[in-house]
């Protein structure tokens, strides 16, 4: 072939030739030209160039015919629409390929042949382009032909290809968007079948498609054509590469989530090979991800490879081949929605005005928002809901989310801050008001209400559109306080997000929201599921933990994960975790674990924390720990995390544990592992010399410091009275620990809820000299603003 006119191979072009071979191809080229020497799959094949779809229309003298097909031609008009739609497709597919165009198309055939094998099948994939349009998209208004195979197959499917430039929603769009038909041409790429239908496929992008963080490859696939995940017809597997780590040399899947994946696209079998169908995926591959370790971890390789010679976020089709079982890119484009996210600013709601109160409850996120009240009772009404409303409800389940995506605000008569409402409400960044108790008798349907959630803990429903504006901080624009702000944070789904938040890292991970959320389990119930009494429990324990080898690897692999993704979203900032820290009760509540748990009359002040770590009625349970907490460090290089043990109660107890920390591979000292105690039993204080020999820093509880030192039970309403973080006694015993710290020469922190909810409270720890304090992350810019005030009068 010398010196082809119509049909260029991938390594004869780049991004830089749209006008000749449209986006799709121009970008498989770019790929494939200036990154396979890097490593990167891409399927190698030929673009038949838009010159040969205008060649093919003039040889046939079919120029004439198609303009007198679409003149006058009313889009709204359907029936008009596809008579015409279906003449011009008849025009072009009569316009045989001219012999030129055959031959360089055959010739390339052949050359895909000896490079591949005499059965490689083909995708025929059309690549729209439009004259001094460089930028236009067409993507998805034209047809696909797949595993082609014969040179007669090929050139019909070319034929199609070049017909759908006039199926009826691509002469719909073109019209819509001001596109003249006859300036518009199309290129075919021809490249090797990847076959998928044999393997799985899907979509991956160079960040966080939810937040836009941009640490992590963000990997989404299920088995069959990635047809199915693209238009999101079918629940994919998810996973998570952290690219610093990787770039570092560590090689580990920072995060996954199973999907449904409940059916495959394949090809039908029979005289026409291109035509697919969806079939039910078999039970067993359901239960299992559709890549492995090592697949997400090559594809993460790609991404981040690709995004480097783009030099921005990208999104991009990866298929897996079930005949040489190698993976390849398909296709690769800017991402466009979260990487332009402005994540630098911070919004800020302030009520402008006043109104009557009709309901109060607790407060969920910081916004206002107005709308109408649609009160729905239950499961059967859902479908009369509609965007923007406020949905009012007694509580809400699962199933109701759908709706509640759709929702300005919602409010309920039952829950609390962390029931299913409030979570949602959270992850959608909508202001909820739950447990008001009487939501649904004083709301009445159809009536306008502004719910609000900036004004603290209390949630308020305000009748009528109250006035409120929206305060924009430029988070940028923020300086460094000398007391470091940290979070509280326990849920990984939303580390990504918070850690856009101005922060000096994570003061408070807590092991328990992954362990009762994602693990649901007792750790012992796991490695003894012989030991649960219940037959139903054990197959409850079986279901879930259903493809991993064992309950210790199931146990370890999700709660590592679950720590490494908030450990990954504040790199490098140190992110403080402290080992599980449930009571006797809490722990008992876990699948299985009755079976384990002795029954305690004030659980608040037993077998909890450091007590447990080496008691031989925990000791196996703590070894899951840290075990998970070595593979966050060492196997994903998470070296940011400082563990932390609390409740300890006596010198001997932390040396006891720290000993056998050691032997399970958590020297102090050893890759640079920080462990620090919580300071939350006056012992510590008292003694805070004697502790520093054995730790890093401490942070303060002061929840358990005030019921400690008041001798208030906090889990009592009838004395709550006597529960006060700013008592004087409270505060003497922070300042000693303080002083303390610093006299050893220690990090002092505190994690409490103390300066999140009172103003005074933080202005005690900045005279104190505090080194940091942890705040949740809805109250993070204010208690920041006011440190710096606070120290800029300190000074």
């Amino acid at each position: 072939m010398n010196d082809p006119k119509y049909v260029r191979f991938f390594e004869e072009f780049g991004i830089e030739d749209v006008p000749l071979v449209g986006g799709k191809n121009a970008s498989l080229g770019e790929m494939y030209r200036k990154l396979s020497s890097e490593g990167v799959l891409i399927p190698n094949g030929f673009a038949i160039t838009a010159d040969a779809y205008r060649h093919a229309l003039e040889s046939a003298g079919a120029w004439e015919r198609l303009r007198a097909t679409l003149d006058g031609l009313d889009p709204s008009d359907v029936t008009d629409l596809a008579r015409r739609g279906k003449r011009a497709r008849e025009v072009v597919y009569g316009a045989a390929l001219p012999e030129d165009v055959t031959a360089e198309v055959l010739a390339g055939y052949r050359r895909l042949q000896e490079e591949y094998g005499e059965e490689v099948s083909l995708a025929v994939r059309s690549s729209a382009t439009a004259e001094d349009l460089p930028t236009a998209s067409f993507a998805g208004q034209q047809d696909t032909y797949l595993n082609i195979r014969g040179e007669e197959s090929l050139l019909d499917a070319c034929q199609r290809c070049f017909a759908s430039l006039f199926t009826d929603r691509a002469i719909h769009y073109r019209i819509d968007n001001g596109f003249d038909h006859f300036r518009v041409a199309l290129s075919i790429g021809v490249q090797k079948m990847v076959r998928s239908d044999l393997a799985s496929a899907g979509v991956m992008f160079s960040l966080d498609t939810e937040s836009g963080f941009r640490d992590v490859v963000f990997i989404s696939g299920a088995y069959g054509l990635g047809e199915n995940v693209v238009q999101g017809a079918v629940d994919p597997d998810e996973f998570y590469v952290h690219k610093p780590t990787f770039a570092a040399g560590h090689r580990a899947v920072l995060r996954r989530l199973l999907g449904d994946k409940a059916v495959k696209m394949v090809f039908v079998e029979g005289e026409t090979k291109h035509t697919t169908r969806n079939i039910p995926t078999p039970k067993a591959d359901r239960g299992h991800f559709c890549l492995s370790d090592d697949d997400v971890l090559q594809l993460a390789d790609y991404a981040i490879k690709i995004e480097r010679h783009y030099g921005r976020p990208m999104d991009m089709e990866w298929a897996k081949d079930g005949s040489d079982g190698r993976i390849y890119v398909v296709q690769a484009r800017p991402e466009t929605v979260a990487s332009q996210r402005r994540v630098s600013v911070l919004e800020s709601y302030v009520l402008a005005g006043a109104g009557d109160v009709l309901v109060e409850g607790r407060a969920v996120g910081e916004k206002i928002t107005s709308g109408n009240a649609h009160l729905i009772e239950n499961l059967t009404h859902l479908e009369e809901f509609r965007p923007g409303e406020v949905l009012v409800a007694d509580t809400t389940t699962p199933d109701w989310e759908p709706v509640m995506k759709i929702a300005a605000a919602l409010v309920t008569n039952r829950g609390g801050r962390t029931c299913h409402a409030a979570i949602v409400a959270r992850e959608l960044g909508i202001p909820a008001v739950v447990g008001s108790g009487n939501a649904t008798t004083r709301l009445t349907d159809g009536q306008t209400v502004t719910v609000s959630c900036a004004e603290g803990d209390t949630g308020r429903v305000y009748r009528g559109e109250v006035p409120f504006s929206v305060e924009c901080t430029q988070m940028t624009d923020l300086p460094r306080p000398a007391t470091q702000i940290m979070v509280n944070l326990g849920n990984p789904d939303l580390a990504f997000k918070t850690s856009f938040l101005p922060n000096d890292g994570v003061g408070l991970a807590r092991m328990e929201f992954i362990i009762s959320e994602s693990i649901k389990c007792h750790p012992l119930a796991l490695l003894h599921p012989d030991r649960v009494t219940n037959p139903e429990i054990r197959v409850q324990l079986a279901h879930l933990t259903h493809g991993y080898p064992d309950g210790a690897s199931f146990f370890v692999q999700r709660l590592s994960e679950g720590i490494g993704t908030i450990a990954a979203a504040f790199w490098p900032k140190p992110v403080v975790v402290r080992m599980s820290d449930f009571k006797t009760n809490e722990y008992a509540s876990l699948i299985g674990g009755s079976d384990f748990e002795p029954r305690e009359n004030n659980p608040m002040l037993g077998f909890r924390g450091a007590s447990r770590y080496a008691h031989p009625a925990y000791a196996e349970g703590f070894a899951l720990e840290c075990a998970a907490m070595k593979r966050v460090r060492e196997e994903m290089g998470l070296t940011n995390v400082v563990l932390m043990l609390p409740f300890v109660r006596r010198v001997a107890e932390a040396e006891l544990v720290l000993d056998r920390m050691s032997e399970l591979g958590l020297r102090r000292g050893e890759n640079g592992l920080k462990i620090y105690a919580m300071c939350e039993i006056p012992n510590n204080v008292v003694l805070i010399d004697k502790f520093s020999k054995h730790f890093d820093g401490f942070s303060i509880g002061s929840n358990d410091l005030t019921q400690l030192t008041l001798g208030v039970d906090r889990d009592s309403e009838i004395v709550a009275f006597d529960f006060d973080e700013r008592d004087d006694g409270v505060k003497e015993m922070i300042r000693l620990a303080v002083d303390g710290c610093r006299r050893n020469g220690l990090h002092s922190g505190l994690c409490g809820q103390a300066p999140s909810d009172y103003p005074d409270m933080a202005k005690f720890l900045v005279e104190i000299g505090i080194d940091s304090m942890s705040l949740n992350p809805d109250t993070v810019l204010k208690t920041l603003k006011q440190v710096l005030e606070l120290e800029r009068h300190h000074r």
